[in-house]
């Protein structure tokens, strides 16, 4: 392509000549009437001015004895090539040739035209052409990589879960039976503690986040012999007309406290914030020894089973728009049967049976989303109620739900 453009050049008398018809000179004349195509000029001598290229900086020149080959030619010097462009491959534009003209004498600038011709036929400066282009594409495509990584992240993708443990204490539920009114107990605790990165917030927005848990599955029941048998019961929850109810603090909604187990970032922030939020949850209820509907204290209580399942969830909360978002989710569960012998003395009447050591939460690979109870009031200590149900009977409400 750069040889030709030395070539594509045609004579052109302004005074006795027609003009060309693939001349693209303009109608009028000039004092020095010249054709110029492909940036290759003549004068009315005939004199060429070969075209000014200055490759340089893509391109270093070769040595003058390393002559290329033409037609299976060696030893071919620009400054004897013949003048028709036929002996050359046919690299003009829409395959223009200018045949018969005079040959072309280069002038001091024969290394430039060495340099062309070079260029056009040596495999090597055709590869360097290549590894250009390709270097080009490849800052190109490392120019968009950094567009799209320097694009801000959404809260959703740039909050980070550093660390996270779920464990229920290895101790065995303790009892205790210094009152002689009613019967205690301790669970375990069970325990979830997350450290959080969330980088730099752009936006002018706050983000809550924090733990919510929901109480799904409760069974809780004192048996008195063959009297009959207390038991706190969720009604919803017992009829299958919820799937979970909240186990907030009753204040905090959704949130189970507000202390350790939440954190607040308010944007826009300019360095990352680091925290950690942690909870914590166990029973410790009082029983009475004797028949909850009764005036007397007798010792009648014979057996304490209780088997509740929770879930707890990781959540980030935007204050102003409700977006909610689950970080992760854990499900946990807490079992205990105690056997009590209300004939011996105080003190010696109560035995753990199982288990000694609960089973250890699962933290799920898959989040699970929130039932929408789960976010509101009533909560589980609200909704609660005390039955009493005898063995013969109707049952009776003990002590009601508080909303």
């Amino acid at each position: 392509m750069l040889f030709c453009a030395g070539q594509d050049a045609a004579l052109w008398d302004t005074v006795t000549g027609p003009r060309p018809s693939s001349c693209s000179t303009p109608t009028h004349q000039s004092s020095r009437a010249e054709v110029m195509v492909h940036s290759c000029l003549r004068d009315q001598s005939g004199a060429v001015s070969p075209p000014s290229l200055n490759l340089s900086s893509c391109y270093t020149a070769m040595p003058d004895d390393n002559l290329l080959h033409v037609d299976g030619q060696a030893g071919v010097d620009p400054e004897t090539m013949p003048a028709n462009t036929a002996a050359f491959p046919p690299l003009v534009a829409d395959d223009t040739r200018a045949a018969g003209h005079p040959t072309m004498k280069p002038n001091k600038r024969t290394s430039s035209w060495r340099r062309m011709l070079q260029l056009q036929h040596s495999p090597l400066r055709a590869q360097n052409c290549w590894t250009f282009l390709w270097t080009v594409l490849l800052f190109n495509a490392m120019g968009c990589i950094q567009s799209i990584r320097c694009k801000p992240k959404s809260f959703r993708d740039s909050i980070v879960i550093l660390e996270l443990n779920a464990t229920i204490d290895s101790n065995p539920t303790s009892i205790d039976e210094t009152s002689g009114v009613v019967l205690r107990y301790r669970t375990p605790h069970f325990r979830a503690n997350a450290r959080i990165l969330v980088p730099p917030v752009a936006a002018k927005e706050t983000w809550t986040i924090g733990w919510i848990q929901a109480c799904n599955h409760m069974e809780f029941f004192n048996t008195y012999g063959d009297k009959g048998m207390s038991s706190w019961e969720l009604p919803d929850l017992r009829d299958g007309k919820i799937q979970a109810i909240s186990d907030s603090d009753g204040v905090n909604y959704p949130w189970y406290g507000n202390t350790t187990e939440t954190c607040t970032v308010i944007g826009p922030t300019k360095k990352d914030s680091k925290f950690v939020v942690s909870m914590n949850d166990n029973f410790y209820p009082s029983v009475t020894w004797g028949v909850p509907v009764s005036d007397s204290n007798v010792p009648q209580l014979s057996s304490i089973f209780r088997d509740q399942s929770f879930t707890t969830w990781l959540v980030a909360i935007n204050q102003a728009t409700s977006e909610t978002l689950v970080l992760q989710t854990i499900r946990w569960r807490m079992r205990l049967d105690i056997k009590v012998d209300p004939e011996k003395p105080l003190g010696q009447r109560a035995v753990l049976k199982e288990p000694v050591a609960q089973e250890q939460p699962q933290i799920l690979g898959k989040n699970e989303p929130i039932p929408p109870n789960a976010m509101v009031k009533p909560n589980a200590n609200d909704a609660q109620v005390l039955m009493w149900r005898p063995k013969t009977g109707d049952p009776v409400v003990v002590i009601p739900p508080k909303y």
